[in-house]
């Protein structure tokens, strides 16, 4: 699944493709996840233009000049497609076409990714804005009894962060993800913040650096220990992998455990 450094690149080259343009028409077709009546997205979207694209947790906004927001979702095998005048795309969820030409198809061969008419606001902070602080994260914590890996994939705790940068950016504060919350110190409360910002903004540079139009597909190869090509950290340590939970969790004992 694309998480926050994925489709802040993506934000970034849609922008550059699509910005200001009115969108001439927009066609659902696979209705399976539709949020919202066809003809209701027609009639607020049609005839706009389009003002920014905002990221907003692990969704992208599409922000119209009327105030409209189309919201989407790429959940985990969603793809984004540009096209010119005819959308090609197999599996197809919606496509949108604007007056120059130029179109946006959103596929997804599972039928899961989702749009969403201006879609409610998220009651979590976002992991890069300034919400996201020493004092609210330390005041979470403190809460929680849960592990420390599991609160941050909580979009209810933190928007954007996902399985794989929730293992880097835990290895690189040195924190077991499977230490407790409310039993981290305040002082690695503050390793564990620096960690995030730290980790999610240089992954974006990393992958515009490296695929620099990207707006679908995921980039991993740069990945500390969430990398399965990787037998070591950058520290030398093995790497470890847990597959508890459903998911796969890779770490080192370099990182602490808080019990």
């Amino acid at each position: 699944m694309p998480e926050l450094p994925d489709l802040q690149a993506f934000r970034h080259n849609l922008e550059k493709a699509l910005l200001h343009k009115k969108l001439k028409s927009v066609t659902v077709k696979n209705a399976k996840k539709l949020h919202t009546k066809e003809a209701d997205l027609q009639a607020a979207l049609e005839g706009q233009a389009l003002e920014h694209i905002q990221r907003v947790g692990k969704e992208l906004h599409f922000v119209f000049k009327n105030g409209h927001v189309l919201g989407m979702h790429l959940m985990l095998h969603g793809k984004l497609y540009l096209f010119e005048k005819k959308n090609e795309q197999k599996y197809t969820i919606v496509e949108l076409l604007f007056g120059d030409g130029t179109g946006l198809a959103l596929t997804d061969f599972q039928a899961a990714a989702n749009i969403t008419l201006d879609p409610e606001e998220k009651t979590a902070p976002d992991a890069m804005s300034k919400d996201f602080n020493e004092s609210y994260l330390a005041a979470q914590l403190a809460k929680k009894k849960i592990t420390i890996k599991k609160y941050l994939l909580d979009q209810h705790n933190v928007l954007g962060i996902g399985n794989a940068y929730a293992d880097d950016i835990l290895w690189d504060a040195k924190i077991s993800p499977f230490s407790i919350a409310n039993k981290i110190p305040a002082p690695k409360i503050k390793a564990l913040l620096k960690s995030v910002k730290k980790i999610l903004e240089g992954a974006e540079k990393k992958i515009l650096k490296s695929n620099p139009d990207i707006i679908n597909g995921e980039v991993r190869d740069f990945m500390l220990v969430h990398n399965s090509k990787l037998t070591e950290s950058p520290g030398g340590a093995p790497i470890k992998k847990d597959t508890g939970g459903g998911r796969k969790t890779y770490y080192t004992d370099e990182q602490e455990l808080f019990e």
